[in-house]
């Protein structure tokens, strides 16, 4: 029979502290850099849903007298009033709300090359300015 108590204990491999302190230093930087990445995704993707918002609000805006308000401060339902008549408290508030400045520059107007027939245009740009501005265009076609 052997005598266990005599037998040198064979030492298992195992990481130093030192080595275990590194590893923490990597995985947290790594963690840190993704939460910077996911940080400024999020602001990202909240001003590009609040942009489309705006955008969606701006339509209201895009009647057909949009031209006669240059230098105007309007809300939504200012301009909305002649066509459309809203008879819920609610509707009418969130209209209020809904406010732009209307700038429109000095209107284009584009011909056809000469010696060649073909119809004119005139081109109005429409900038909306709020938190988010925005400009559309405005063309109408004209025959000679």
């Amino acid at each position: 029979m052997k005598n266990f108590a005599y037998m040198p204990k064979k030492l298992r491999p195992a990481f130093t502290i030192i080595e275990i302190l590194i590893s923490v230093i990597i995985i947290s930087t790594s963690i840190i850099y993704v939460l910077k990445l996911h940080t400024s995704n999020h602001k990202q993707i909240v001003y590009i849903s609040e942009r489309n918002k705006r955008s969606l609000e701006d339509s209201l805006y895009l009647t057909k007298n949009i031209l006669q308000h240059h230098q105007d401060t309007k809300t939504a339902q200012e301009l909305l009033r002649d066509f459309v008549k809203i008879k819920e408290t609610d509707s009418r508030e969130l209209l209020k709300d809904s406010q732009r400045s209307i700038f429109i520059p000095e209107e284009i107007l584009i011909f056809p090359p000469p010696n060649i027939a073909g119809p004119t245009a005139t081109v109005n740009e429409v900038k909306l300015k709020d938190k988010h501005s925005s400009i559309y265009w405005h063309f109408e076609i004209t025959s000679l």
